[in-house]
């Protein structure tokens, strides 16, 4: 049995060598050739690669909400695509009001707490040390939103329900912004301007870092009455923050908050609700389920070329096998099987495949990392994508290069020495 296996494997290695040196000898005609594959794992590797780089940060930035937090929306918090039905839809929805908020608040008695915020404002921030530049959010918050949020408090003091109930001109910055337009000072105690008005800063916030080369810290929180006076309440529709006491008690609260809301909403039976509930983990499913699309889409489009790539190294091997007809019937003349002109043959279109596939998963790797570089986050290697390219290019050299190396193995020896 031994002997066998060493016999099988000193074959092996021997058809390895000679198809080696069968695309070496051919090395313009074998690099054209290994270009399809290059360009098809390339593809695969790229993509995956750039998408790994940012599914971290992105989740990270996805996950928002403090432990045991939901939140609930006219809008979903994350839309990936969709019809225009379904913008129709969210966009005739009633808004969620403030008052529907309090009464909820007065009804729902399993929530550690609840928040009320809204996104009002974008732009700079100055101080009387510097201006910040024209990207700073501004949102209003109440009380229950920080804990919601996970906003941890550096310095100062958060609102209390007077500052909102006496929509009170006070602030509360982000690390990153804090930081920025008070390089050498604490900003609690001091003045910002924001839209034009004056804001006495009553606190900052700890750092949350960045995400997917965007800065986390960089807002500005005011009262959420103090907005919607200043920013209109009409036509806005509030976001709530709910805050589970634990996670044995979170599927608890978030169903009693679902049947308020319906009541206070007025959602009859059996029909779908006017609102949408979103958590971290709802959130980074819905992102898994947009990039499990872009694979998809860049599978069928790199299969295709494959497809492509495959079909000419069939092409080449079939040239290959005409033009050494009289080397095959040499070696079948001095004892070589049918079987060791297949192995030679099929080994030649998997070396071919294997090495442009090698170059594309380089190549795919470098390129993919560009974005880890642009985006200063981590660079990455995906392992698996790696393998399962490699393994695709083995599969693809087998596939197309059978026939070649079948139509080789039944060529009749006398005939083929006597091929000029």
């Amino acid at each position: 049995m031994n002997r066998h296996k060493i016999s099988i494997l000193g074959e092996v290695r021997e058809s390895f060598s000679m198809a080696m040196g069968a695309i070496t000898a051919h090395k313009l005609r074998s690099a054209l050739t290994l270009l399809g594959v290059l360009v098809g794992v390339f593809s695969i590797i790229v993509v995956m690669t750039a998408m790994r780089v940012m599914q971290s940060s992105i989740e990270d930035q996805l996950s928002s909400l403090g432990g045991q937090t939901f939140m609930v929306r006219k809008w979903p918090n994350a839309y990936f695509g969709g019809s225009s039905g379904d913008y129709e839809k969210y966009w005739r929805r009633k808004n969620i009001t403030m008052a529907q908020v309090k009464l909820l608040e007065q009804k729902a008695a399993l929530p550690a707490n609840i928040g009320m915020e809204s996104m009002f404002w974008s732009g700079e921030i100055k101080t009387r040390y510097k201006t910040s530049a024209p990207v700073v959010r501004l949102y209003g918050e109440t009380p229950g939103s920080f804990a919601a949020h996970n906003w941890n408090l550096a310095d100062g003091r958060l609102f209390f329900d007077a500052d909102v109930d006496n929509a009170r001109n006070v602030c509360v910055l982000g690390y990153g912004l804090a930081t920025n337009i008070f390089p050498n000072s604490s900003p609690v105690g001091d003045t910002v301007k924001i839209d034009g008005i004056n804001y006495n800063v009553i606190g900052t916030l700890e750092s949350k870092g960045s995400a997917a080369g965007g800065d986390q810290d960089n807002f500005a929180v005011v009262p959420l009455k103090t907005g919607l006076n200043r920013y209109g309440r009409w036509s806005r529709s509030l976001n709530i923050l709910v805050q589970a006491r634990d996670r044995e008690t979170y599927d608890a609260t978030l169903e009693e908050v679902r049947s308020i809301l319906r009541v206070l909403r007025k959602v009859m039976p059996g029909k779908e609700e006017d609102f949408e509930i979103s958590s971290n983990d709802s959130l980074i499913e819905q992102f898994k389920t947009f990039t499990r699309t872009v694979r998809i889409g860049v599978t069928v489009v790199s299969s295709i070329a494959l497809l492509a790539a495959g079909i000419g190294i069939m092409n080449i091997m079939l040239v290959s096998v005409t033009e050494r007809t009289r080397e095959i019937g040499i070696r079948r003349a001095i004892g070589a099987k049918k079987r060791n002109i297949m192995v030679q043959f099929i080994l030649e279109a998997i070396v071919l495949c294997e090495v442009g596939g090698a170059a594309g998963v380089v190549l795919g790797i470098l390129g993919g990392n560009l974005t880890a570089v642009l985006l200063k986050l981590p660079p990455v290697i995906p392992f698996d994508w790696v393998a399962i390219g490699l393994a695709i290019c083995s599969v693809v050299g087998i596939i197309f290069g059978t026939y070649p190396a079948w139509k080789a193995a039944n060529l009749d020896p006398i005939e083929s020495l006597r091929y000029e």
